[in-house]
């Protein structure tokens, strides 16, 4: 495995920062990760903490590109998508310069999962740095939040439990393009409060659209939030790389 720590994807001199992991070898495809942690916490080194992770990727042959991006209180929405967005802009235009990689996959947990939400429903974010939702071969959507997430409700001084649907809320954005790319959603049934059922809202919203549902791959788990990226198997792979591999590997 090569990995390249503290690269750049902007041009200022912040947090704003991606860690890549890749195979010695051929990389078919390198999965994009914003981390979790309620936008106000969390690390781009979250996949180094999830058991086996790493390797199982690479060993697949996929690369792991994960993604610092500013949180509260120095960040306020939508900033930490513009952020994302900037990073997802860095790896189509310079990914050569570590890997002859063709195929981009996004996504992230939690929080992480929320941001790339964002990006792939409300197109405006990256539209503005010149790149299409559908330029992604493939969205990872790990127990984000498809309605207002908690934490802007937070900001806007309102009661975080409120289930909000506005333009900061991805929900509200399904049925404005003509197709999406491939995506895998994760869930537990011992999720968030509503997180189960706000998925199952996202998921049932794009057939509601007539959207091509053979896409839409949906992971059931059975614990506590994002238990998944916590634990190893019994033989000591990742449990998170069990659910993404697969995915990764029918859209290549």
């Amino acid at each position: 495995m090569r990995a390249y720590n503290d690269i750049p994807y902007t041009d200022y001199e912040d947090t704003r920062l991606i860690d890549l992991y890749l195979p010695d070898g051929e990389c078919s495809a390198v999965f994009l990760y914003f981390h979790g942690g309620g936008l106000e916490w969390g690390s781009r080194r979250e996949p180094e903490n999830i058991p086996g992770f790493i390797d199982d990727m690479t060993s697949a042959g996929f690369g792991v590109a994960s993604a610092e991006y500013r949180m509260y209180p120095e960040a306020k929405f939508p900033e930490f998508i513009e952020d994302a967005a900037l990073a997802v802009k860095f790896m189509k235009t310079r990914i050569g310069e570590y890997c002859d990689c063709k195929k981009l996959i996004v996504g992230g947990s939690s929080a992480g999962g929320y941001i790339s939400m964002m990006l792939c429903y409300d197109k405006k974010y990256l539209e503005s740095v010149g790149i299409s939702p559908n330029d992604i071969d493939g969205y990872v959507f790990d127990a984000g939040q498809p309605t207002v997430h908690f934490r802007v409700l937070k900001e806007r001084g309102i009661d975080y439990r409120k289930i909000i649907v506005d333009d900061a809320a991805p929900l509200y954005h399904v049925g404005d393009a003509e197709s999406y790319p491939p995506m895998q959603l994760i869930v537990s049934d011992n999720d968030i409060d509503n997180r189960e059922e706000q998925t199952y809202l996202l998921i049932g919203t794009m057939k509601h659209f007539g959207y091509d549902m053979s896409k839409v791959h949906l992971a059931k788990t059975h614990g506590k939030h994002v238990w998944y990226t916590k634990a190893p198997t019994e033989n000591g792979s990742s449990v998170y790389g069990n659910i993404i591999i697969p995915f990764i590997k029918s859209i290549l």
